[in-house]
């Protein structure tokens, strides 16, 4: 039988998923982990049934870490780390770690959206945090620098570089941080869909079930020197950036297959042309999302100020009379999962529908979405 997507399935129609995370990933790819399932590499087992000690998964490990390492040009002055807990178990390590930093023991959290605004307070539990904007009743951009009130001296500043909820995207660092001030970023939801120079960062982390492999593990590129300076002796273990790199991210027995998974997909990246290529790619896909949106004569409407809308993550509302319409959006639900696209339906703390366009979307497959969304609005206006 064949896919919507091309590909074939011996057993049902393979779906194009469009959600936010675990998402899709591409076909290729799940064909080679497919031929390596039950023997990998003339082991006789699956790779999550070997010894994470073993020979065979150190070189899995070592290579996702050298792979990853040259997308993105990070120095040996950095640690890639493979560890457990999400993103959200890096909303606790990292005032554990850098809170205590500087004198003010204060660090500057940049809220831009529900994600942003869950490590501002987990990190209050461990000290001072200045929230560098008021919290938003609606997250709908960022406000303008000019009113931002960033602390003396910081222990670091934090943000999200993309809201995977309210889609919303900082593409850049802001301008008006002070360059001495340690930059921590959750780029989880943006991650590898475009270039960055990871030496002006002191921390990135992201978890890997949106672009770049399965749920199960957060990657954290982190400066060794920053990881020296902590002075907190009370960091539970298995939090402890110093434990993780002194043991090669194996302190414990690591998520084998997910960080498998993880090496498929960098050197899937690397096939592709790397981020340049993949960067192009993100730019076109939501390119086609955005221009269906703004030609349907407010049909389909995104409240994100343009500026910041998110390429991976597209949130948006079918608008009757002036008002969302919930009818029209469970039916185009229902019959985008008729036509064999799933995962489109928003988050409960926006509604409407999300559209989350990650390194597993081809531009092709977006291609068909939009098609679905114009013959839809055709059909229902």
């Amino acid at each position: 039988m064949t896919t919507t997507n091309g590909h074939t399935n011996g057993h049902s129609v393979r779906k194009l998923n469009f959600g936010a995370g675990p998402a899709q990933l591409p076909y290729e790819l799940l064909e080679n982990v497919n031929d390596e399932f039950l023997n990998y590499h003339g082991a006789g087992a699956n790779i999550m049934e070997l010894s994470h000690r073993s020979s065979t998964f150190a070189k899995v490990i070592q290579d996702a870490e050298q792979d990853i390492r040259e997308i993105l040009s990070i120095p040996e002055s950095y640690a890639v780390l493979f560890l457990q807990g999400g993103a959200t178990a890096q909303f606790s390590a990292i005032p554990l770690h850098f809170l205590n930093l500087k004198p003010s023991q204060t660090a500057d959290y940049l809220v831009t959206g529900y994600w942003s605004e869950k490590a501002a307070k987990e990190a209050e539990k461990f000290g001072k945090v200045n929230w560098v904007v008021p919290k938003e009743s609606k997250y709908q951009g960022v406000p303008t620098e000019a009113s931002w009130k960033l602390s003396a001296d910081p222990s670091y500043f934090y943000y999200c570089a993309n809201e995977t909820i309210h889609g919303i995207e900082v593409d850049d660092i802001p301008a008006v941080v002070p360059k001495d001030v340690p930059i921590v970023c959750d780029m989880s939801s943006n991650f590898l869909t475009r270039p960055f120079d990871i030496t002006k960062f002191s921390v990135v982390f992201a978890s890997a079930q949106k672009n770049f492999g399965i749920s199960g593990v957060v990657l954290v590129i982190i400066r060794k020197d920053l990881v020296g300076k902590n002075t907190n002796k009370s960091i539970p273990l298995i939090l402890d950036y110093k434990i993780q790199i002194d043991n090669g991210s194996m302190y414990n027995t690591p998520p084998t297959f997910a960080i498998y998974i993880a090496s498929k997909m960098f050197a899937w990246i690397k096939q592709q042309g790397g981020l340049k290529a993949i960067n192009e790619r993100s730019d076109e896909k939501s390119s086609l999302v955005y221009q269906t949106i703004e030609q349907s004569n407010g049909f389909y409407v995104n409240f994100v100020e343009k500026k910041y809308r998110s390429r991976t993550n597209i949130p948006f509302r079918i608008v009757t009379s002036g008002v969302p319409d919930e009818k029209l959006e469970t039916l185009f639900i229902k019959e985008a999962i008729q036509s064999n696209m799933i995962e489109l339906k928003g988050h409960r703390a926006v509604g409407g529908i999300r559209v989350s366009l990650y390194n597993g979307i081809s531009v092709e497959e977006a291609k068909k979405l939009v098609n679905f969304m114009s013959t839809f609005q055709t059909n229902n206006s």
